[in-house]
């Protein structure tokens, strides 16, 4: 088994949080196919090794991305089945909401085939940066937006809360990349057990273009139906309550509440 597949992140601003690691192996492969935003992240890869080729246009209107993702997986696959050394490119990070990425390791690996993940800078990175959040100063919690409305997730309304892919909040049939006002409200009144109506959000977007600026705009969380919201765009919820102690484990560990702390919000 001859044949071995790389997937690499170029990270979310285009070529400056690309990896030196990440760089070399797209350079180094014999096939390079990639998911990227737009054509400016193309050329860029085109620049590093002119064999790359887009995935793009296995996606099609009303067609199911999991049909799409299966048959991105088996034309990269099948190049490596000829001994090839395989490189597969997402922008961010190549393991972050990448089924993609993910699912070709697996498959690769199950063929018996040498099958690696490089980690890349992801959007998750870029929005502590840009908003000037710490994860760990109350702790954070996130899900994809459609997820966290399909299952019973419990809210900490004194951690951070971040929802994925807004943009299609309530999406199930995977054919589209939209979501509605309707469902929106869905969402804000399902929110509406941990945060008041007029808490304020943050809609943020990381910037991929150097000339560009990240999109940081709050709004209260009732007006989020009404808002814009681009496929990228990602709702942040800043923490609605103060942490509680533990005084019971306080009281084990031989601590106060006066003796901890207090995070910063």
């Amino acid at each position: 088994m001859t044949g071995s597949l790389w997937c690499v992140g170029t990270g979310i601003r285009l070529a400056g949080q690309n990896t030196v690691i990440n760089r070399s192996i797209i350079r180094a492969a014999d096939r390079v196919f990639g998911i990227v935003p737009d054509e400016f992240v193309a050329t860029y890869l085109i620049s590093l090794n002119e064999r790359y080729e887009s995935l793009q246009p296995f996606y099609a209107a009303g067609k199911s991305r999991r049909r799409t993702y299966a048959e991105m997986i088996e034309h990269m696959l099948s190049e490596v089945r000829k001994g090839l050394t395989v490189c597969f490119v997402s922008y961010g990070h190549p393991g972050v909401f990448s089924y993609v990425g993910h699912q070709s390791i697996r498959q690769a690996r199950d063929e018996g085939f040498d099958a690696t993940m490089e980690p890349g800078i992801s959007a998750e990175d870029c929005l502590y940066a840009d908003l000037n959040i710490d994860p760990g100063a109350t702790g954070c919690q996130q899900y994809e937006a459609s997820q966290f409305m399909f299952y019973d997730h419990p809210v900490n309304p004194a951690a951070l809360l971040i929802l994925w892919q807004i943009s299609i909040a309530g999406e199930h049939t995977l054919t589209r990349f939209d979501t509605t006002p309707e469902r929106l409200q869905v969402l804000v009144e399902h929110l509406g057990q941990w945060y008041p109506a007029d808490h304020e959000v943050t809609l943020y977007e990381a910037a991929f273009l150097p000339i560009e600026d990240a999109r940081i705009e709050r709004i209260s969380l009732s007006d989020l139906p009404s808002a814009r919201l681009d496929t990228k765009t990602t709702l942040v919820i800043p923490a609605a309550k103060a942490l509680r102690t533990n005084p019971e484990l306080l009281e084990r560990l031989g601590l106060t509440a006066n003796d901890l702390h207090q995070p910063d919000r």
